[in-house]
Formats: structure tokens, sequence, C-alpha cells
């Protein structure tokens, strides 16, 4: 892996299995900077062809001190780059220089206030008595002659470390959240006065710098064919694409009979006739709705999906003359997800049909300009290009379509049920003023039946399960609260206009454990 194209500045962050790698990740990335996530076993060599600014050590679960617990290589402290270890990064680095880490009775867990004894370099601008979040139960017994403290709170003497020969800096406290209100200028000392970068990461130059690698890939006479989903991400690639190549860009959108309601329409107008791009949309309902008959599974049913698309994609793909490249939508969630990025082998959360390119046979080289980005810089992207809002801010779609949240078996009679249920519950989200505040919001048909009373008669239909989360960067999502009334108001009006359900249940499930989509 390697850093985007014009981006000569990255920090390489190693993480040891913190809930919050994802977030400082993006924190670097917000301060103008860019960054990916390492295994912590990653080696010098490795790192070094990224050639890195600076390293980050994330927080962890585990006690430095135990068997099992992860280790970064001490060649890494060797390397002579600035590292910044965070609560379990600093402890794990501390530990290899020589200084004692063991459990204390003295625990920390949420705001604590501390003291700045070192007014300078990483804490910098920090005001003298401050407030940090804090998430230990282990810390530095003492520190030797080698180390500096920098801060400290009432239990913890040693909160904050500098080494004094070599470019190592540790904080026991968690910047990275909002709960730490400096924790930007920890961020920012780090960045620019210990690492010296100078802020390169800027959506609007990455922009161009695709814009311009894409042009000298792509020769004169040949063409670029763009899978369109109406999503925000084959949105945003498509008009970047565009922006690059103009009329040697072609879109295919395969209408496979999973969408949203009136979803064909929406992406026609918007890309055929807003913005003039080449647009081939492939009907195929029938061969989609007969292949997923009688799967219920959902891998079988992503498979199959998947398989059916490069078929239908396939024959659209062989329409157009001199198409020698395939761009996807691929972000760096999906790299991440599916175990293919420089942070190691990930469990396989579900597979991403984007990640790795359609088989060979289709004879395309692959075009993944967006496979860098998080899904906020992704939209920032999109705002940038000029793509109109209800593009840029729709809430995220699962490849697989509705089939992923239709459980159980796949039918039209049940996807039709499910369509006039997310329609209503997405009129009643942005009616009620509430759609750019949650992340994503759906709804899923389950594959249960339930006994209710209609007027005097009983019935036995559909239960209707709504999903809202509230996210960021969506490797991590909590539920969104949706008032009261609001819910009740979206639960009467589905019992009520769609036939068939008479049911509506509320999902509570943060990621993790739980994914955001349910299947």
């Amino acid at each position: 892996m390697s850093a985007p194209a014009g981006q000569s500045e990255t920090i390489v962050i190693l993480d040891f299995g913190s809930q919050y790698a994802q977030l400082i990740a993006r924190r670097v990335r917000d301060s103008g900077v860019y960054s990916v996530l390492a295994h912590p076993d990653v080696t010098a060599g490795e790192l070094r062809r990224l050639n890195p600014k600076g390293l980050i050590f994330t927080g962890g679960p585990a006690s430095v001190y135990e068997q099992d617990a992860p280790k970064c290589r001490d060649e890494l402290l060797d390397m002579g780059i600035p590292i910044l270890g965070i609560c379990y990064g600093m402890q794990i680095a501390c530990r290899i220089l020589g200084v004692d880490v063991r459990s204390t009775t003295s625990r920390e867990f949420g705001r604590a206030s501390m003291k700045i004894l070192q007014p300078n370099g990483l804490l910098k601008n920090v005001p003298k008595d401050t407030t940090v979040w804090m998430s230990h139960g282990d810390q530095i017994q003492a520190l030797n002659d080698d180390f500096e403290p920098l801060a400290a709170t009432p239990t913890c003497p040693i909160a904050a470390v500098r080494h004094k020969k070599r470019p190592f800096y540790g904080v026991q406290f968690h910047p990275e959240v909002t709960h730490t209100p400096h924790g930007n200028e920890v961020f920012d000392n780090f960045l620019y006065e210990i690492c010296g970068c100078s802020g390169l990461w800027k959506m609007g130059s990455f922009i161009e710098s695709v814009v311009q690698d894409v042009q000298d890939k792509v020769g004169d006479e040949e063409r670029v064919i763009c899978g369109l989903s109406g999503g925000v991400d084959s949105s945003v690639l498509a008009a970047m694409l565009h922006k690059a190549l103009g009329e040697r860009l072609t879109c295919i959108f395969v209408d496979n009979g999973l969408l949203r309601m009136n979803e064909v329409g929406l992406v026609e107008q918007t890309f055929r006739g807003h913005f003039k791009i080449g647009l081939v949309t492939v009907h195929a309902e029938k061969d989609f709705l007969d292949a997923l008959r009688g799967i219920t599974d959902p891998q079988d049913k992503r498979r199959v999906i998947g398989h059916t698309f490069i078929e239908k994609f396939k024959e659209a793909a062989a329409g157009i003359p001199n198409a020698h490249y395939l761009a996807q939508g691929t972000l760096y969630p999906d790299v991440i997800e599916s175990g293919h990025s420089l942070a190691g082998q990930a469990a396989n959360i579900k597979l991403h049909h984007n990640v790795g390119g359609l088989p060979a046979e289709l004879g395309f080289e692959l075009i993944e300009p967006l496979r860098d980005l998080f899904k906020d810089e992704v939209r920032r992207a999109g705002e940038l290009l000029g793509l109109p809002e209800k593009i840029v801010w729709r809430h995220p779609f699962p490849g697989p379509g509705l089939a992923v949240r239709c459980l159980g078996e796949v039918t039209r009679a049940r996807l039709d049920i499910l369509r006039q249920a997310d329609v209503i519950l997405m009129d009643e989200i942005a009616a009620n003023n509430l759609y750019r505040k949650t992340a994503q919001t759906f709804a899923v048909l389950l594959p249960i039946r339930s006994v209710g009373v209609m007027g005097d008669g009983r019935t036995y239909e559909n239960v209707v399960a709504i999903r809202s989360v509230d996210s960021s960067d969506f490797m991590t999502a909590d539920w969104s609260r949706i008032p009261y009334d609001v819910l009740a108001k979206i639960s009467n009006r589905i019992i009520n206009e769609v036939r068939g359900v008479n049911r509506i249940v509320y999902d509570i499930s943060s990621k993790p454990p739980a994914t955001i989509e349910w299947e």
C-alpha cells in the first residue's frame, strides 16, 4: 500500500485493538495529514515503503504484561521516526524502552483533571489545568532516566511522557475523543511541531491529483466503465471520472430489482439528465429474482447477486468499444473489513463484492480512486464536484440492495412490502429534520410473522424492523435516539398503509457487536 497520489505526508497508525482506531485516523486526516492503519506486527521495512512522517500507537483492551498481549517490533523504535503512544500504545513502547508497567488500584475511567508539567512540545497550547478522558487499569510505575514526565493527574503521576533521546511521546489519556476538549491541540502539536507535517491532505488537491492520474493512465482512445449504483460512493466516483475523462466515461447501471422505490428514475435523471454522462441501464430484475429463488443464507445471497451482477455487467460492457478500465467505488472501510489492507488479516465480516475487482476474464484493469477515503471524505468530495445534496447526503445502501434487508427468501411480493415501508420511514425521517442527523436509516423485513388484531379480526402478518444509526465513519455506530413520537407515527403509518404488516420493532444495537445491516 502507498499514499494516495499527490500526498507525500503519511502518518501510520498501529492498531492494538482500540475501539477508537478509526477515530484516531480520522482525527489525523481532519488535521490535514493523510493516515493509514497498520497491524502492530508491521515491519520496519514495510513502514519505510510508506515513508511515514510519524507513527501513532493506539490504545487496546489488553495489558502489556500479559503473555498474549499484542506487541510491536522493537525495531520500530529505532527508526528515528516520531512516535505518539496513546494509552496502551504508550505503555507498550515504554515497556520496550525499559519502563515497568503494572496494574494499579487507582484505575481511571472517564473524565480526569490533569496538570501540565511541561507546557511545550506535545502539550503546547494546552491549558495548565485541563480535563482529559481516561480509560485504563494499568499505568507506568516509575520512569527511568531516559524519560521526562509531561503531565499528571491526582491518581496517575505519569499521564504523559517524553523520551529524552528518541522522538517518542506518550499520553495515558485519549486525545482522540471529544471528552478530551484539547485533544486536537495534542494531535496538531504532534503532527506539525514534532513530525514537521505541512498539511497536504486537502480534498480539493486530492480530487485534482486523481483527475490528473486518471488522465495520465487512460489513453486518448481508451474508455473507462463505471459501475453505478446510485449511492454516494459510486456517484462521487462517476462525477470525479467524468471531470477527468468527459465522454470517454460510460456508466453501467444494473437494475437488479433489489433497489429502493424510484431508484432507476433518480439515477437516470441525475447522471444522464444533469451531468450528461453516458449511461447504460440494464433491466435485469427477473434474472436476479430467479437466481435468488429459495436462497435464505446472507452470504449465499451475496454470492448469487455478485455472480448475476457480473454476468449482466459483462454483457453490457461487451457493447462498449475500447473499454479498457473498470472503475469501482471501493472505500477504505471496505478494504479494512475485507482484510485487504496494511492493517493485517482482519476477520472477513461480510463479502464486499466491490473489493478485489471483477473476475480477470472481463479483461479490465481496475481503477479505485476512492479506496483511501472514509465516507465523510467522500461526501466532501461530492460537494466539491457539484453533486446535488440529495445524492451527496443520501444514506448508504448495500451493494446487494434490499436482498440483505429482506431476511429470508427474496420475492417480488416481499420486496414490495419492504419498499413501501422504507418510503414511509424515510418520509417521516426527512419531515422531522432527522435525515442529516442520522447516518443511516432503513427498514428490514423479518422472516417471521406475528399475531395482531385489526378491527374485530385476528391477523397473522409480517414484522418490520426499523434500523437507524449515528456514525461518522461506519466502522463503529450507535443506534439513533429517534423521539418516541416520531417512532410512533412511523409505526402507525406503516401498519395502516402497508398491507401485510402488523408489527414494527426498533433495533437498538450498536456496532460492534452488531453490524449496521442485518445481513
